[in-house]
């Protein structure tokens, strides 16, 4: 039952009664809050806060608190070059193979002769745990309370002993640069902390006492017969008002004070993937000098003020039921048999959270697991794996008014840009620059993890859609004119490799896979999958578009032309399936239930498939994702519910939404489960959710798209779409009844809802308010 304004006073009401006390009623009764009635007792139950450099997971623990900490330089070996120098010459063979329906030879070829050198790369890794020891605490009363609030970026633990109330808070702040706790209770001198470092690093960190200062020191590890290169610091500055700090050997103690804030600065000696000449110390003092005499108040004041500026752009409401008014834990697990709107809105601004705690301008892009992982190897190495995970992770960046936490993704294509053109001109003789499916704080740009996994050559080029995608929802040419060098180096190699498939005539990537697929013949090598043409397409295409902007080089955009009109089409098998790969082959797949969906690119995240552009192309892509199944990995469900939004499916997609809110594809902090956790799923979700709301393609802005029925009123305010205009979307009985278009730069556009049409023509600061009139969108 959805409830009214009334009865939801009269809930909450109860709810506060029910409370001893009225700030645990408070963080209840909060849609932007995660909370909980006991202390996590493992890691995906504990709450993430990250300043885009540095995060830290909160345990929330009464008589011990663990604060897992990570810096996102903080990976496993050192700069490094991964050629194979054989693998140029062995090129025409595994091509010659491929060509000859020989896949298992051409795989077994490309594994030793092919592969990059190691055959796997670093790994990102943890600082290890700050520990808080309280003596004289045991148990907490049954206030106890723990929560996350989105919105003020603050992780707070709340709880009573002994007739003392205690508080504890936790921030990443990105102003500042550090992480920073703050420790009160209700009497004068009841608190009493001894600090200690633990690490799960073999390398051995050494824990030690600068006066009012906790330090550990130590190297990163040596990872596939790639040295240990760098250095790293973490410090942690006290600061007691009250009582007495005393230190002895590896652990710093506070008695009888007052209130006690911390402020833990981390770095390594990391400065640019071939530069590991920094000194952490210097860096971590300058960080910590910065703040002397700034009061607690004001550290969080400036960090809520910068985090709210970039959060409060998105406002979400997809109706509110009783369900909400229980810890998040449990609303997690009921979600499945629950009517629970309020809880897809929270995962949906969870997921921005989550970015701009973990991607900030200067910082490292958001990684596998976004910044937060508590081993030496964490899964998959948390690296950037660019066959789909990391592009997911960004798919929520530009339309949910998140554009600067793209600039760490964009440097990264810089890096790659300069290491895969090593790789290219070595292991292809070509021009431009190649990344393979991973990569790594080295920027490595080698295929690896075996050839049926990692002879992919289009990663670079995916990436390159995220650098054009941020032009075309900002429309800023002196940003495109600064970039588009990345994008026409990556069009450059595959001008220079691809190669004609003799048995269709087209040109084809060669060797390559439809990542992670086997295909059923011998191996997962092959010419040409689908993906591949498409995303060269796009790369393409994007590439025209910018010269046609910027000032067209007619040689080159002749040589694009010539080469785009020679890809592969998309073609229809005889099951009604869009094909993956060049041959019909897509019942003959080792798993015709793959948690990859490679071949859907087209449909998302590109607009080359659409039901109003390509219908014919759209229902074969919904066949794909019926055979598919909608049951998968976290990340994969994330990627269905975009995909099944994209066809106007909205019941269907949210369907796939509560599976992927479930425990079985959501942790009890909502991280999302591959399993284990991967934070893509997250992004995916907050991206597929944003989907089904309003869909910004093929020169159109589409308004409701996809709206489930069971969000039949609601809102979301402060969405962007290409062509730098803002949106807000509201609804009521399932129906549009309100949006609002600004325009951030001149242009015209295309507005679509329900088989209505309406041309708008902006100028820069414009608004337009459309509401319908007989069925039809008009001007209001």
């Amino acid at each position: 039952m959805t409830l009214t304004r009334r009865s939801t006073l009269a809930v909450l009401g109860a709810a506060s009664a029910l409370t001893a006390a009225p700030a645990r009623a408070q963080a209840k009764a909060s849609p932007l809050r995660l909370w909980y009635r006991q202390p996590a007792k493992e890691w995906v139950e504990a709450l993430p806060v990250g300043s885009g450099k540095l995060g830290a997971m909160i345990f929330g623990g009464v008589a011990v608190e663990r604060l897992q900490l990570n810096e996102d330089t903080l990976w496993a070996g050192g700069p490094y070059e991964p050629i194979n120098p054989e693998a140029k010459t062995a090129l025409p063979e595994i091509r010659r193979l491929i060509d000859a329906g020989e896949y298992a030879k051409a795989t077994e070829l490309a594994d030793a002769k092919f592969m990059g050198v190691p055959k796997r790369q670093m790994s990102y890794q943890t600082i290890g745990d700050l520990k808080l020891d309280f003596p004289g605490l045991a148990e907490a009363g049954a206030d106890y309370v723990r929560d996350l609030d989105i919105d003020g970026a603050i992780a707070t633990t709340r709880f009573t002993a002994g007739g003392v109330r205690y508080l504890r808070e936790v921030i990443g702040s990105a102003p500042d640069g550090v992480i920073a706790v703050r420790l009160t209770a209700s009497r004068k001198s009841a608190i009493s902390v001894d600090l200690s470092f633990a690490s799960p690093l073999k390398s051995k960190p050494v824990s030690t006492v600068e006066g009012a200062q906790l330090v550990l020191t130590g190297v990163n590890e040596p990872s596939q017969g790639v040295d240990a290169k760098l250095r790293f610091e973490c410090r942690v500055d006290v600061r007691a008002k009250g009582g007495k700090v005393t230190g002895q050997g590896g652990v710093l103690s506070v008695k009888g004070a007052d209130e006690v804030v911390l402020l833990i600065a981390a770095a390594t000696s990391y400065r640019h993937y071939d530069d590991v000449s920094g000194d952490p110390t210097a860096l971590n003092k300058a960080t910590l000098a910065k703040l002397a005499g700034k009061p607690w108040t004001r550290m969080l004041a400036d960090h809520q003020a910068d985090h709210r500026a970039l959060f409060r752009r998105v406002g979400v409401d997809f109706g509110r039921t009783r369900a909400d008014l229980s810890p998040t834990d449990e609303r997690i697990k009921q979600s499945p048999t629950t009517d629970d709107p309020s809880l897809s809105a929270l995962y949906y601004q969870y997921g921005r959270y989550l970015l701009i705690a973990c991607s900030r301008p200067g910082s490292q892009p958001a990684n596998l697991q976004g910044i937060w992982n508590d081993k030496t190897f964490a899964p998959w190495g948390g690296k950037y794996t660019i066959n789909i995970n990391t592009e997911m992770n960004y798919w929520p960046a530009e339309p949910t008014s998140l554009p600067e936490l793209v600039e760490p993704l964009i440097a990264l294509v810089q890096d790659i840009s300069e290491t895969g053109a090593r790789m290219a001109k070595a292991m292809y003789g070509a021009r431009g620059w190649v990344t393979h499916h991973n990569t790594d704080l080295w920027r490595a740009t080698a295929p690896i993890d075996g050839a049926k996994f990692g002879v992919w050559p289009t990663g670079g080029a995916w990436l390159c859609k995220h650098v054009w995608d941020h032009y075309d929802y900002n429309r800023d040419q002196v940003y495109l004119a600064r970039v588009y060098p990345l994008m026409k180096g990556s069009a450059r190699f595959f001008l220079d490799t691809l190669v004609v498939d003799p048995k269709f005539g087209v040109l084809v990537t060669n060797p390559s896979i439809s990542p992670e697929n086997d295909h059923g013949h011998g191996s997962s090598i092959v010419a040409g999958p689908t993906m591949d043409q498409a995303i060269v397409r796009d790369l393409f295409d994007n590439c025209l578009k910018a010269e046609a902007i910027l000032g067209a080089d007619q040689a080159f955009v002749a040589e694009l032309k010539a080469a785009r009109d020679k890809l592969a089409p998309y073609k229809i098998g005889k099951n009604g399936q869009l094909q993956e790969w060049q041959e019909d082959w897509d019942a003959d797949a080792q798993d015709i239930h793959h948690r990859h969906v490679s071949h859907l690119y087209g449909l998302f995240p590109s607009d080359q498939i659409s039901i109003d552009t390509t219908p014919k192309l759209a229902a074969a892509a919904k066949q794909t994702l019926v055979t598919r199944g909608d049951l998968s990995t976290g990340w994969a469900i994330a990627w269905r519910l975009n995909l099944w939004s994209r066809l106007g499916e909205g019941d269907h997609a949210h369907g796939i939404l509560k599976l992927l809110l479930g425990p079985e594809r959501t942790y009890p902090n909502m991280f999302d489960a591959h399993p284990p956790f991967q934070i893509d799923g997250n992004f995916g979700g907050t991206s597929g959710m944003t989907e089904m709301v309003l869909q910004s393609r093929n020169d159109r802005i589409h308004l409701l798209p996809a709206l489930p029925s069971a969000w039949p009123t609601g809102h979301i305010t402060g969405l962007r779409a290409r062509g730098a205009v803002g949106v807000d979307v509201r609804w009521a009985g399932g129906k549009l009844t309100e949006a609002v278009l600004t325009a951030n730069a001149d242009g015209k556009h295309t507005v679509v809802h329900a088989g209505s049409t309406l041309q708008l023509d902006l100028k820069t600061g414009q608004s337009a308010r459309l509401t319908l009139r007989n069925g039809a969108l008009v001007k209001a």
